[in-house]
Protein backbone atom coordinates (compact mmCIF):
# COMPACT_ATOMS: atom_id res chain seq x y z
CA UNK A 1 0.00 0.00 0.00
CA UNK A 2 1.12 3.57 -0.61
CA UNK A 3 1.09 5.48 2.69
CA UNK A 4 1.22 9.29 2.70
CA UNK A 5 2.45 11.67 5.40
CA UNK A 6 1.65 15.35 4.79
CA UNK A 7 3.19 18.14 6.84
CA UNK A 8 0.80 19.37 9.50
CA UNK A 9 -0.74 22.76 8.70
CA UNK A 10 -2.55 23.64 11.93
CA UNK A 11 -0.95 26.69 13.54
CA UNK A 12 2.14 25.83 15.61
CA UNK A 13 1.68 22.11 15.02
CA UNK A 14 5.07 20.46 14.54
CA UNK A 15 4.26 16.82 15.19
CA UNK A 16 4.35 14.36 12.30
CA UNK A 17 2.14 11.38 11.52
CA UNK A 18 5.04 8.96 11.01
CA UNK A 19 8.54 9.32 12.45
CA UNK A 20 11.42 7.70 10.50
CA UNK A 21 11.40 4.58 12.69
CA UNK A 22 7.75 3.96 11.83
CA UNK A 23 8.45 4.53 8.14
CA UNK A 24 11.15 1.87 8.24
CA UNK A 25 8.70 -0.65 9.74
CA UNK A 26 6.17 0.02 6.98
CA UNK A 27 8.83 -0.33 4.30
CA UNK A 28 9.97 -3.62 5.84
CA UNK A 29 6.34 -4.80 5.49
CA UNK A 30 6.54 -4.08 1.77
CA UNK A 31 4.74 -0.74 1.69
CA UNK A 32 5.67 2.49 -0.05
CA UNK A 33 5.77 5.64 2.07
CA UNK A 34 5.53 9.14 0.64
CA UNK A 35 6.46 11.99 3.01
CA UNK A 36 5.97 15.67 2.27
CA UNK A 37 9.25 17.54 2.31
CA UNK A 38 10.13 19.05 5.71
CA UNK A 39 7.24 17.23 7.40
CA UNK A 40 9.38 16.35 10.42
CA UNK A 41 12.23 18.84 10.10
CA UNK A 42 11.02 21.11 12.90
CA UNK A 43 11.42 18.32 15.46
CA UNK A 44 14.73 16.93 14.28
CA UNK A 45 13.59 14.50 11.57
CA UNK A 46 15.01 15.93 8.30
CA UNK A 47 14.13 14.61 4.86
CA UNK A 48 17.39 12.65 4.80
CA UNK A 49 16.28 10.64 7.83
CA UNK A 50 13.10 9.64 5.98
CA UNK A 51 15.04 8.76 2.84
CA UNK A 52 17.37 6.59 4.93
CA UNK A 53 14.29 4.84 6.35
CA UNK A 54 13.07 4.06 2.83
CA UNK A 55 10.57 6.85 2.15
CA UNK A 56 10.14 8.95 -0.97
CA UNK A 57 9.96 12.71 -0.46
CA UNK A 58 7.08 14.63 -2.06
CA UNK A 59 7.48 18.25 -3.02
CA UNK A 60 4.14 19.32 -1.54
CA UNK A 61 0.96 18.15 0.21
CA UNK A 62 -0.96 17.96 -3.06
CA UNK A 63 1.33 15.18 -4.27
CA UNK A 64 0.87 13.23 -1.03
CA UNK A 65 -2.92 13.44 -1.12
CA UNK A 66 -3.03 12.66 -4.84
CA UNK A 67 -0.93 9.49 -4.63
CA UNK A 68 -1.50 7.94 -1.20
CA UNK A 69 -4.10 5.30 -0.42
CA UNK A 70 -3.68 5.77 3.34
CA UNK A 71 -3.04 9.23 4.81
CA UNK A 72 -1.49 9.27 8.30
CA UNK A 73 -1.63 12.59 10.17
CA UNK A 74 -1.71 13.94 13.71
CA UNK A 75 -4.33 16.68 13.91
CA UNK A 76 -7.74 16.91 12.35
CA UNK A 77 -7.63 17.87 8.66
CA UNK A 78 -7.94 21.56 7.95
CA UNK A 79 -10.26 22.93 5.24
CA UNK A 80 -7.49 23.00 2.63
CA UNK A 81 -6.95 19.29 3.30
CA UNK A 82 -10.62 18.21 3.14
CA UNK A 83 -10.83 19.11 -0.53
CA UNK A 84 -7.83 16.89 -1.31
CA UNK A 85 -9.35 13.75 0.21
CA UNK A 86 -11.23 11.46 -2.16
CA UNK A 87 -13.49 8.39 -2.22
CA UNK A 88 -11.68 5.18 -1.36
CA UNK A 89 -8.90 6.99 0.47
CA UNK A 90 -8.33 6.27 4.16
CA UNK A 91 -7.48 9.01 6.67
CA UNK A 92 -5.96 7.96 10.01
CA UNK A 93 -5.57 10.80 12.51
CA UNK A 94 -7.16 12.61 15.45
CA UNK A 95 -10.56 13.95 14.36
CA UNK A 96 -12.60 15.11 17.41
CA UNK A 97 -15.75 15.37 15.30
CA UNK A 98 -18.44 15.62 17.99
CA UNK A 99 -18.08 19.40 18.52
CA UNK A 100 -17.16 20.10 14.88
CA UNK A 101 -20.02 19.79 12.39
CA UNK A 102 -18.14 21.69 9.69
CA UNK A 103 -15.23 19.26 9.64
CA UNK A 104 -17.61 16.30 9.77
CA UNK A 105 -19.51 17.54 6.76
CA UNK A 106 -16.23 18.20 4.94
CA UNK A 107 -15.12 14.62 5.50
CA UNK A 108 -18.53 13.29 4.47
CA UNK A 109 -18.38 15.31 1.25
CA UNK A 110 -14.94 13.92 0.43
CA UNK A 111 -16.20 10.32 0.38
CA UNK A 112 -13.12 9.11 2.29
CA UNK A 113 -12.97 6.67 5.19
CA UNK A 114 -11.90 8.65 8.27
CA UNK A 115 -10.55 6.70 11.24
CA UNK A 116 -10.11 8.64 14.48
CA UNK A 117 -7.28 7.88 16.87
CA UNK A 118 -9.40 9.01 19.80
CA UNK A 119 -12.13 6.40 19.38
CA UNK A 120 -9.97 3.32 18.77
CA UNK A 121 -10.43 1.09 21.82
CA UNK A 122 -8.62 -1.77 23.55
CA UNK A 123 -9.58 -4.94 25.42
CA UNK A 124 -9.49 -3.13 28.76
CA UNK A 125 -12.01 -0.51 27.64
CA UNK A 126 -9.30 2.12 27.24
CA UNK A 127 -8.41 4.47 24.40
CA UNK A 128 -4.84 3.44 23.52
CA UNK A 129 -4.22 6.08 20.84
CA UNK A 130 -5.57 8.91 22.96
CA UNK A 131 -3.67 7.83 26.08
CA UNK A 132 -0.14 8.98 25.12
CA UNK A 133 -1.29 12.48 24.21
CA UNK A 134 -3.52 12.58 27.30
CA UNK A 135 -0.45 11.75 29.37
CA UNK A 136 1.45 14.61 27.74
CA UNK A 137 -1.47 17.04 28.05
CA UNK A 138 -2.08 16.15 31.70
CA UNK A 139 1.52 16.77 32.61
CA UNK A 140 1.66 19.94 30.52
CA UNK A 141 -1.54 21.29 32.10
CA UNK A 142 0.22 21.83 35.42
CA UNK A 143 3.29 23.26 33.71
CA UNK A 144 1.33 25.82 31.67
CA UNK A 145 -1.01 26.51 34.58
CA UNK A 146 1.93 27.32 36.83
CA UNK A 147 3.29 29.66 34.18
CA UNK A 148 -0.08 31.41 33.79
CA UNK A 149 -0.23 31.97 37.55
CA UNK A 150 2.85 34.17 37.28
CA UNK A 151 1.97 37.85 37.54
CA UNK A 152 3.33 39.00 34.18
CA UNK A 153 1.33 36.23 32.52
CA UNK A 154 -1.88 37.64 33.99
CA UNK A 155 -2.08 35.41 37.03
CA UNK A 156 -2.27 36.17 40.74
CA UNK A 157 1.48 35.80 41.26
CA UNK A 158 1.34 32.43 43.02
CA UNK A 159 4.09 29.80 43.15
CA UNK A 160 2.37 26.41 43.11
CA UNK A 161 4.96 24.81 45.38
CA UNK A 162 4.89 27.58 47.96
CA UNK A 163 8.00 28.21 50.07
CA UNK A 164 8.69 27.73 53.79
CA UNK A 165 6.26 29.97 55.62
CA UNK A 166 3.97 30.43 52.59
CA UNK A 167 1.38 27.74 51.73
CA UNK A 168 1.41 26.08 48.29
CA UNK A 169 -1.10 26.83 45.56
CA UNK A 170 -4.35 24.89 45.33
CA UNK A 171 -5.04 22.77 42.26
CA UNK A 172 -8.46 21.30 41.44
CA UNK A 173 -8.49 18.60 38.76
CA UNK A 174 -11.87 17.67 37.30
CA UNK A 175 -11.63 14.07 36.14
CA UNK A 176 -9.32 11.35 37.38
CA UNK A 177 -8.63 9.48 34.13
CA UNK A 178 -5.40 9.54 32.13
CA UNK A 179 -5.23 13.34 31.89
CA UNK A 180 -6.29 13.92 35.47
CA UNK A 181 -4.02 11.31 37.04
CA UNK A 182 -1.01 12.61 35.13
CA UNK A 183 -1.83 16.17 36.14
CA UNK A 184 -2.10 15.04 39.75
CA UNK A 185 1.33 13.40 39.61
CA UNK A 186 3.01 16.59 38.40
CA UNK A 187 1.08 18.91 40.72
CA UNK A 188 1.76 16.67 43.69
CA UNK A 189 5.43 16.47 42.70
CA UNK A 190 5.50 20.27 42.74
CA UNK A 191 4.14 20.12 46.31
CA UNK A 192 0.89 21.86 45.44
CA UNK A 193 -2.28 21.22 47.40
CA UNK A 194 -4.14 18.90 44.98
CA UNK A 195 -7.79 17.84 44.81
CA UNK A 196 -9.10 15.41 42.18
CA UNK A 197 -12.84 15.19 41.54
CA UNK A 198 -14.44 12.24 39.79
CA UNK A 199 -17.74 10.32 39.80
CA UNK A 200 -16.15 6.87 39.72
CA UNK A 201 -15.39 5.57 43.25
CA UNK A 202 -12.89 3.07 41.82
CA UNK A 203 -10.92 5.89 40.18
CA UNK A 204 -10.87 7.83 43.44
CA UNK A 205 -9.79 4.76 45.40
CA UNK A 206 -6.95 4.04 42.97
CA UNK A 207 -5.70 7.62 43.22
CA UNK A 208 -5.91 7.54 47.00
CA UNK A 209 -3.74 4.41 47.04
CA UNK A 210 -1.27 5.78 44.49
CA UNK A 211 -0.71 9.02 46.37
CA UNK A 212 -0.97 7.50 49.84
CA UNK A 213 -3.53 10.11 50.85
CA UNK A 214 -1.34 13.07 49.81
CA UNK A 215 -3.90 14.03 47.12
CA UNK A 216 -7.47 14.77 48.19
CA UNK A 217 -10.03 12.70 46.29
CA UNK A 218 -13.60 14.01 46.15
CA UNK A 219 -16.77 12.56 44.64
CA UNK A 220 -17.88 15.08 42.03
CA UNK A 221 -21.28 16.31 43.11
CA UNK A 222 -22.33 19.71 41.81
CA UNK A 223 -21.80 21.22 45.25
CA UNK A 224 -18.35 19.68 45.68
CA UNK A 225 -17.26 20.78 42.23
CA UNK A 226 -18.39 24.38 42.73
CA UNK A 227 -16.62 24.63 46.09
CA UNK A 228 -13.39 23.11 44.75
CA UNK A 229 -13.32 25.42 41.73
CA UNK A 230 -14.05 28.53 43.79
CA UNK A 231 -11.24 27.69 46.22
CA UNK A 232 -8.62 26.78 43.61
CA UNK A 233 -5.75 28.81 42.21
CA UNK A 234 -5.53 26.45 39.22
CA UNK A 235 -8.40 24.40 37.78
CA UNK A 236 -7.67 21.68 35.23
CA UNK A 237 -10.53 20.30 33.12
CA UNK A 238 -9.76 16.66 32.39
CA UNK A 239 -13.09 15.07 31.55
CA UNK A 240 -13.73 12.80 28.58
CA UNK A 241 -16.75 11.11 27.06
CA UNK A 242 -15.23 8.94 24.29
CA UNK A 243 -16.08 10.33 20.88
CA UNK A 244 -18.69 12.73 22.26
CA UNK A 245 -18.71 16.41 23.18
CA UNK A 246 -17.38 17.16 26.65
CA UNK A 247 -20.02 18.10 29.25
CA UNK A 248 -19.94 21.72 30.42
CA UNK A 249 -19.31 21.12 34.11
CA UNK A 250 -18.14 24.56 35.27
CA UNK A 251 -20.67 27.34 34.73
CA UNK A 252 -20.00 31.01 34.05
CA UNK A 253 -21.48 31.78 37.46
CA UNK A 254 -18.95 29.48 39.16
CA UNK A 255 -16.11 31.12 37.22
CA UNK A 256 -17.28 34.53 38.40
CA UNK A 257 -16.82 33.40 42.02
CA UNK A 258 -13.15 32.49 41.50
CA UNK A 259 -10.45 34.82 42.77
CA UNK A 260 -9.02 37.24 40.18
CA UNK A 261 -5.78 35.90 38.77
CA UNK A 262 -6.83 32.27 39.11
CA UNK A 263 -6.17 30.03 36.11
CA UNK A 264 -8.27 27.48 34.23
CA UNK A 265 -6.69 24.97 31.82
CA UNK A 266 -9.27 23.13 29.71
CA UNK A 267 -7.65 19.97 28.35
CA UNK A 268 -11.10 18.87 27.14
CA UNK A 269 -11.21 21.72 24.63
CA UNK A 270 -10.58 19.32 21.70
CA UNK A 271 -14.02 17.89 22.48
CA UNK A 272 -15.63 21.30 22.96
CA UNK A 273 -14.40 22.07 26.48
CA UNK A 274 -15.78 21.40 29.95
CA UNK A 275 -15.99 25.02 31.14
CA UNK A 276 -18.88 27.19 29.99
CA UNK A 277 -16.40 30.02 29.41
CA UNK A 278 -14.04 27.94 27.23
CA UNK A 279 -13.28 28.71 23.61
CA UNK A 280 -10.48 27.25 21.48
CA UNK A 281 -7.12 29.05 21.46
CA UNK A 282 -3.77 28.44 19.78
CA UNK A 283 -0.14 28.31 20.87
CA UNK A 284 0.25 31.74 19.23
CA UNK A 285 -2.42 33.27 21.50
CA UNK A 286 -2.99 30.66 24.21
CA UNK A 287 -4.89 32.61 26.87
CA UNK A 288 -7.73 35.05 27.44
CA UNK A 289 -9.43 36.41 30.55
CA UNK A 290 -13.05 36.05 31.69
CA UNK A 291 -14.17 37.68 34.96
CA UNK A 292 -10.54 38.14 35.96
CA UNK A 293 -9.76 34.42 35.47
CA UNK A 294 -7.05 33.40 32.99
CA UNK A 295 -8.21 30.68 30.56
CA UNK A 296 -5.77 28.43 28.67
CA UNK A 297 -7.67 26.44 26.00
CA UNK A 298 -5.13 25.41 23.37
CA UNK A 299 -6.57 22.67 21.17
CA UNK A 300 -3.25 20.96 20.43
CA UNK A 301 -1.41 21.23 23.74
CA UNK A 302 1.01 18.34 23.06
CA UNK A 303 2.20 20.18 19.94
CA UNK A 304 4.26 22.41 22.22
CA UNK A 305 6.49 19.42 23.04
CA UNK A 306 6.26 18.06 19.53
CA UNK A 307 9.22 15.69 19.42
CA UNK A 308 8.27 13.90 22.64
CA UNK A 309 4.64 13.81 21.54
CA UNK A 310 5.30 12.55 18.01
CA UNK A 311 7.43 9.64 19.19
CA UNK A 312 4.99 8.72 21.98
CA UNK A 313 2.07 8.85 19.55
CA UNK A 314 3.86 6.70 16.97
CA UNK A 315 4.61 4.09 19.62
CA UNK A 316 0.85 3.68 20.03
CA UNK A 317 -0.38 4.14 16.45
CA UNK A 318 2.17 2.06 14.54
CA UNK A 319 0.58 -1.37 15.19
CA UNK A 320 -2.77 -0.08 13.87
CA UNK A 321 -1.13 1.67 10.90
CA UNK A 322 0.52 -1.62 9.99
CA UNK A 323 -2.81 -3.44 10.19
CA UNK A 324 -4.43 -0.90 7.88
CA UNK A 325 -1.59 -1.06 5.39
CA UNK A 326 -1.14 -4.84 5.50
CA UNK A 327 -4.81 -5.79 5.26
CA UNK A 328 -6.69 -2.76 3.96
CA UNK A 329 -9.11 -0.96 6.23
CA UNK A 330 -12.12 -3.23 5.66
CA UNK A 331 -10.36 -6.47 6.51
CA UNK A 332 -8.45 -4.84 9.34
CA UNK A 333 -11.66 -3.47 10.86
CA UNK A 334 -13.48 -6.78 10.36
CA UNK A 335 -10.73 -8.65 12.20
CA UNK A 336 -10.19 -6.03 14.93
CA UNK A 337 -13.30 -4.58 16.57
CA UNK A 338 -11.14 -2.08 18.47
CA UNK A 339 -9.88 -0.61 15.22
CA UNK A 340 -13.41 -0.68 13.78
CA UNK A 341 -14.48 1.55 16.69
CA UNK A 342 -12.21 4.20 15.24
CA UNK A 343 -14.12 4.51 11.95
CA UNK A 344 -16.06 7.76 12.28
CA UNK A 345 -16.96 8.54 8.66
CA UNK A 346 -17.23 6.27 5.61
CA UNK A 347 -18.41 6.98 2.07
CA UNK A 348 -20.30 10.14 2.97
CA UNK A 349 -21.92 8.91 6.20
CA UNK A 350 -21.23 9.05 9.93
CA UNK A 351 -20.48 5.62 11.38
CA UNK A 352 -19.74 6.37 15.05
CA UNK A 353 -22.72 6.54 17.46
CA UNK A 354 -21.28 9.30 19.67
CA UNK A 355 -20.61 11.56 16.67
CA UNK A 356 -24.04 10.82 15.22
CA UNK A 357 -25.71 11.63 18.53
CA UNK A 358 -23.72 14.79 19.17
CA UNK A 359 -24.37 16.27 15.72
CA UNK A 360 -27.84 14.88 15.04
CA UNK A 361 -26.69 13.13 11.89
CA UNK A 362 -27.92 9.72 10.69
CA UNK A 363 -25.84 6.74 11.83
CA UNK A 364 -24.69 4.39 9.08
CA UNK A 365 -23.56 0.79 9.51
CA UNK A 366 -20.11 -0.17 8.24
CA UNK A 367 -20.14 -2.55 5.27
CA UNK A 368 -19.80 -6.27 6.14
Amino acid sequence: MRVGVPKEVKIHEYRVGLVPGSVRELVLHGHEVLVETQAGAAIGFPDQAYIAAGARIATDAAAVFAQAELIVKVKEPQPQEWVRLKPGQVLFTYLHLAPDRTQTEGLMASGCTAIAYETVTDAQGGLPLLAPMSEVAGRMAVQVGARCLEKEAGGAGILLSGVPGVPPGRVAIIGGGVVGSNAARIANGMRANVTVLDRNPRVLAALDIEFNGLVDTVFATRDALERAVADADLVIGAVLVPGAAAPRLVTRETVSRMRPGSVMVDVAIDQGGCFETSRPTTHAEPTYVVDGVVHYCVTNMPGAVARTSAVALNNATLPFTLQLADKGWQRAAAENAHLAAGVNVHAGAVTHPAVSGALGLPLAVLPG
